[in-house]
């Protein structure tokens, strides 16, 4: 089975020239942790997190309506194509220490794929237990 048939495709996400405060806003209202960040023609450039906002915005005592996501987000970005296999997934997501990935087609955003969406997948169980072993093998050795 490949990603692309079990990912969300309607992904909430933001352009990398909008406000923290913005970003913030769409954290909250949708209950996310986690925003994909794309340029205006919707090219994947990063991610941001609640994480990212607190760490390198309020906590640096940053203005959240004039900083630009662009100067927050992390950029070291770890993906999965929608023809990858969640085999392939699962391990990506183990090995990177991550429970979600941006799923693209050609550099561009066209889903999100968490580890329970693997798990749910009645052939992936086995996956996605082995790789949630991994990430929190290695949480315990950070």
């Amino acid at each position: 089975m490949n990603i692309g048939e079990i990912m969300t495709g309607n992904v909430i996400s933001i352009r990398e020239d909008e406000s923290v405060s913005a970003a913030a806003k769409l954290l909250k209202r949708n209950n996310i942790g986690s925003l994909p960040v794309h340029d205006s023609r919707g090219k994947l450039k990063g991610i941001v997190t609640d994480r990212d906002i607190v760490l390198r915005c309020v906590a640096a005592d940053e203005d959240a309506s004039v900083i630009k996501v662009s100067e927050i987000m992390s950029r070291n970005l770890v993906t999965a194509d929608s023809s990858d296999s969640t085999e392939k997934v699962s391990q990506k997501m183990a090995s990177s220490r991550v429970r979600r990935l941006p799923v693209t087609e050609g550099g561009m955003l066209v889903g999100i794929v968490a580890l329970a969406d693997i798990a749910r997948s009645a052939d992936c169980k086995m996956e996605a237990a082995k790789a949630l072993t991994e990430i929190s093998g290695n949480f315990r050795k950070a």
